[in-house]
């Protein structure tokens, strides 16, 4: 009887070991890997490591593919995205000068203020982000508004419009950034500005006679053409200040999609300036537009046909 049981549970445990062998092998850390043969297995006649082919397990993170998605994000979409930042801030500053200047937070009894806001529409602004930044007008601390004169590379001259609570800080930071772009503070240049109405209309597909055409039906005294970030089409239909609803409304009877209105500084003697002084003065009213104080930067130069 005992001889009998000897035989069985010799034939049972080798069967037992190899069943554990390969849920070992097809279980091992999670994964179906067989474990790699050693020098500590033996010869037997019932092995318990298997000498299939050993399939390797990368315990490394993941190498990034060709293309990375973030490269375009920061060299595109990023800047893009401070530029836009940017823009919705001088807004909401405008809106504060506006509110202020017209003494109330209502757009249907405040002009100047219906025509920011229109501005922040035309330009996609959040409506939301609107709304606050009307709100924060309203209990925000009472800011200074200044407008600076100064001539730039080349004597172009230019307006500088800034919001502050710190009158000396800013007024400091403007002629030091000034100076380092080779302008400086001069008085007399609004002289050779007048303030008027500007009505903003997409241009795409009209022609400069056809331009004037309109202007003469819609009762403005010019039209200039432009191009806004995107390199598209503009038309700037300027008026008298008091005409500005009167010529939008007349464009848009005509056809014409306006995008903004508002009250602007216009220059009555523009000037041309040569290649490297034009980029010069390009460069220092891209850098004023970045200050954090500047909500507008108007100048008389003239485009080179």
């Amino acid at each position: 009887m005992a001889m009998g049981w000897a035989v069985v549970l010799r034939g049972f445990f080798p069967l037992c070991l190899r069943r554990l062998a390969r849920l070992t092998a097809n279980n091992y850390m999670g994964a179906r890997i067989r474990p790699v043969r050693t020098d500590l297995t033996v010869t037997c006649r019932y092995p318990l490591w298997t000498t299939h082919p050993v399939r390797t397990l990368h315990l490394c993170s993941n190498l990034c593919a060709g293309h990375n998605k973030w490269s375009k994000v920061k060299n595109i979409k990023g800047p893009k995205d401070a530029a836009r930042s940017r823009m919705f801030m001088k807004f909401g500053m405008m809106i504060r000068i506006a509110v202020k200047e017209g003494g109330s937070s209502n757009p249907e009894f405040n002009l100047a203020l219906a025509n920011v806001v229109e501005q922040c529409r035309g330009k996609n602004m959040p409506k939301v982000s609107i709304e606050a930044a009307i709100k924060g007008a309203e209990k925000s601390k009472a800011g200074t508004q200044h407008t600076y004169e100064a001539r730039g590379p080349g004597g172009c001259m230019l307006l500088i419009d800034m919001l502050t609570d710190n009158n000396t800080r800013s007024h400091q930071d403007l002629k030091h950034l000034l100076s380092k772009h080779g302008a400086a503070l001069c008085d007399g240049v609004r002289h050779n500005f007048s303030r008027k109405g500007v009505v903003v209309a997409q241009g795409q597909g009209v022609s400069s006679e056809r331009a004037l055409e309109l202007a003469i039906e819609a009762g403005a005294e010019d039209v200039q053409e432009t191009e806004d970030e995107d390199d598209k089409a503009l038309l700037q239909f300027v008026c008298d200040m008091t005409e500005l609803k009167k010529v939008r409304t007349s464009l848009e009877e005509l056809g014409v999609r306006t995008v903004s209105a508002g009250l602007e500084f216009v220059s009555h003697t523009p000037m041309q300036l040569p290649q490297a002084q034009l980029e010069a003065a390009l460069s220092l009213i891209e850098a004023l537009s970045d200050c954090l104080d500047v909500v507008r930067v108007w100048d008389n130069i003239q485009a080179h046909d």
